[in-house]
Formats: structure tokens, C-alpha cells, sequence
């Protein structure tokens, strides 16, 4: 790693080290931005339920009513949306899909729209029900104001996708957790040295807690990368011809990512945010003690829902029955397994027992915060592992990937330039 890394620095990747560069501008850009509030409005300190980890990917800009407090979760949610009509519940959405690379563009385009509607939906209701006051035309200009914000951070994400290193959304949204980070370890620190009695007994709880987190980032880290690769051979493919290379199906242990979390979060967090504006006395008892996931009840139930989405968006996103119809397509077939249902049945049991799996890592990993929060006296965001984490991991990953590729790629062109 260390040895690709030296390599950035080398003349024959200046172009790479400008891109870089780009990239780190347009971050630095985007943390200023988050620190600029709109004016007439004031920072939220009610529970934002479900909105929570929206406010996590915007660096805390939601709370504080920030020109970028949507950040670019409102077009995450519009991906989502569009990834679910292409499954066979829109023709139109499934033809576009099916059209390549020109499909996918107005699949994206589509989506971007849809992402600065929501935007706007979204502020409009978060105005309501957090802005102290009544007046239409303030909420109304907050929300275009945040809306702005939200499409300015589309195109900024698309300038680093195209003049940076890629993955622009992910991006902004890893530097709105890692703004939100520092908070974690001063309040960690702040609660176990600065008001401990016993310094000494401070100190090692401390130095529990720093070990603990960097014990839950390998953890993340072997599961993302962790994969079983199921062996792919092709009928009009030699061995040999391929330099004995032989082909995989990789199907990693998490696939479903952090969509499970996200939605279980959402479903627990309505009922609460619902009754609090009721304010029916039995009813919020009622979602006190059985829905929210602070409570026994609701921590088996949020445990259930991880569970059930994990599976529901790994087997949405991997369609067991169309891998098998790609590969059949292509020529291909595992070995000792019939083309067509039994592939199918084979490729779906398979991506059931990983999927255990991964949603147990879900569940643990979903599962510390409120363990910790509710056992010990640590602040609440005071945390090890979530959601937050997860994110910032994968796109870390992701965008090590890219950068590894890019230099790989620059290396073979120059050899190539030499022995020509």
C-alpha cells in the first residue's frame, strides 16, 4: 500500500497528482460550505429521529439548518428509488436499463431530477417541524436555499467524479462523517480523563475505547473485502488460451452495504417522530417502550428489520435467476451444476448463507452504539462502530481501489511507451 502510494509522487503521475489536488479542493470546499448557516434560521436541538443519519452524511450541516445541511443524501434516496422501479415495477425504467449506456444516462438523469425534488420536499418538512415559526415564505426560502445547496453538491460531486478520482457522491459524503468524527473521540476523552476521579483507571479506559474502534475498522474492513468466489468456466474458452487464468463469480459477504441499517433506522424512527406531534400521552409511551430501539422490545425489533432488509436488498440488487441467465448468455456454467434453475437455486443458496453472515456483521456492528450508550455513561455521541464507520470504510476502500487501478494502468502505458 505504501509502496502505490510513493508512486503518486513520481513525474510520470503529475496528471494523477492534479487530480488529487482537484479533489481535495472541492472536500475542503464542501467542509467550509457546511459551516455556513442560513441566517434567520436556528440550530435544531430536538431529536431528528430517522433524520439522524442524514445529518451524520452532511457533516451535522442538517442540524444547524447549513446552506449544505441536505447534503447529497436526498439524491441517495432518489438512487435508491430508481434502483427499485428498474426491478420489474416500471417497463419504462426496466427498458432503460436494458438500453446500456444510453439508458443509464437518463436513468441518472431521471435520478437527479427526482434527487432535487426530494431535496426540496424533504427541507420544506424539516422547516415545518424545526423552524421556530410560522411563516410560510421563511420556510419556503429555507428550503430553496437548502435545495441550492443539495444541487450545488450534485455538480460538485460530478466535477470530482470527472476531474478528480472518482466517486464524487461517496465522497462528500465520507468527508461529512469524518467532519462529525472528531466530536466522538474529544467527548470520549472529555468523559474518561477530564471529569474521571481516578486518572489512572481514565486512562485505560480510554485506551480500551481507541482500541476498540480500530478493532471494529479491521473488522469492517476483512468483511467488505471478504468474498467467496464461485469458479465460472466458458464453453468457448480454453484454459490454456487464458494463460491457465481461471474465471470467478465473486459474491462478497456484504452486499446489501449499509442500505439494511438505513432502512430498518428509518422504519423504528417514523412511529416516534409521528406521536411526538400527536402528543398523545399512550401512544408515545406506547413507541417508548416497543418500537424505538433504545428499548429491549425495539432493539429485538430493529435487529429482525436489519435481518430482513439485508436480505430483502442483497437478493433486489443480486437477482440470483438473471446471473443465471447472463451466464448462460456469455457461454458459461459452474462446474457440476446444470445451466438454468439449478444454477439459479445454486447461486441463491449460496448468496443466502453469505448474506447470514453479513447481516449478523450489520446487526453487531448496528448494535454497539446502543449497547454502549445504554451500559455505560459515555455521552451519545460517544460511539463505536455504526452506520458512519461502515461508509466511511467502504468508499475508503473504493477509492484506494481506484487509485491502486490508475497506477497500475499509468505503469503498463509507460512500459509499454518504452519497449516500443
Amino acid at each position: 500500500m505504501l509502496k502505490g502510494l510513493t508512486k503518486i509522487f513520481s513525474k510520470q503521475n503529475k496528471d494523477l497528482r492534479k487530480r488529487i489536488y482537484f479533489t481535495l479542493f472541492c472536500l475542503g470546499f464542501f467542509a467550509l460550505g457546511i459551516n455556513i448557516t442560513i441566517p434567520w434560521a436556528s440550530e435544531v436541538y430536538a431529536e431528528l429521529g430517522f433524520l439522524e443519519i442524514f445529518n451524520l452524511m452532511s457533516g451535522g450541516g442538517l442540524r444547524s439548518f447549513s446552506i449544505f445541511g441536505m447534503g447529497v443524501s436526498p439524491y441517495i434516496t432518489a438512487s435508491i428509488i430508481t434502483q427499485l422501479l428498474q426491478m420489474d415495477i416500471i417497463p419504462y425504467f426496466k427498458e432503460l436499463k436494458e438500453q446500456g449506456y444510453v439508458g443509464r444516462q437518463k436513468i441518472n438523469k431521471i435520478t437527479r431530477y427526482l434527487g432535487i425534488l426530494i431535496a426540496f420536499v424533504q427541507a420544506y418538512v424539516i422547516s415545518i417541524f424545526y423552524l421556530n415559526t410560522n411563516d410560510v415564505m421563511v420556510m419556503l426560502k429555507t428550503s430553496l436555499v437548502m435545495t441550492a445547496g443539495t444541487a450545488f453538491l450534485l455538480w460538485l460531486g460530478d466535477q470530482i467524479s470527472q476531474k478528480g478520482i472518482g466517486n464524487g457522491q461517496s465522497l462528500l459524503i465520507l468527508s461529512g462523517i469524518l467532519i462529525s468524527m472528531p466530536s466522538v473521540f474529544t467527548g470520549a476523552y472529555s468523559a474518561l480523563i477530564t471529569n474521571a476521579t481516578d486518572m489512572g483507571l481514565g486512562i485505560t479506559l480510554f485506551a480500551l475505547f481507541i482500541l476498540s474502534y480500530i478493532l471494529v475498522i479491521v473488522g469492517i474492513i476483512w468483511i467488505q473485502l471478504a468474498e467467496r468466489r464461485i469458479p465460472i468456466q466458458y464453453s468457448n474458452r480454453t484454459t490454456s488460451a487464458y494463460g491457465a487464468q481461471q474465471s470467478f463469480l465473486p459474491i462478497k459477504i456484504n452486499s446489501a452495504g449499509v442500505m439494511p441499517v438505513i432502512f430498518a433506522s428509518v422504519l423504528t424512527s417514523i412511529p416516534a417522530t409521528i406521536v411526538q406531534l400527536t402528543k398523545s400521552e399512550a401512544a408515545i409511551n406506547f413507541v417508548n417502550n416497543y418500537i424505538v430501539y433504545t428499548s429491549p422490545v425495539g432493539f429485538l425489533l430493529y435487529i429482525i428489520l436489519i435481518f430482513v432488509f439485508g436480505y430483502f436488498y442483497t437478493f433486489l440488487s443480486m437477482n440470483p435467476e438473471e446471473m443465471s441467465k447472463n451466464l448462460n448468455k456469455n457461454g458459461g456454467y459452474i462446474p457440476g451444476v446444470r445451466p438454468g434453475e439449478d444454477t439459479s437455486n445454486y447461486i441463491s443458496k449460496s448468496l443466502s448463507r453469505l448474506t447470514m453472515v453479513g447481516s449478523l456483521f450489520l446487526v453487531i456492528l448496528a448494535g454497539l452504539p446502543i449497547v454502549l450508550s445504554t451500559f455505560t455513561d459515555l455521552p451519545s455521541n460517544v460511539t463505536i462502530g455504526g452506520t458512519g464507520v461502515l461508509i466511511v470504510v467502504g468508499v475508503a476502500i473504493e477509492t484506494y481501489k481506484q487509485i491502486e487501478s490508475s497506477l497500475t494502468a499509468r505503469s503498463y502505458a509507460a512500459k509499454k511507451k518504452r519497449f516500443r
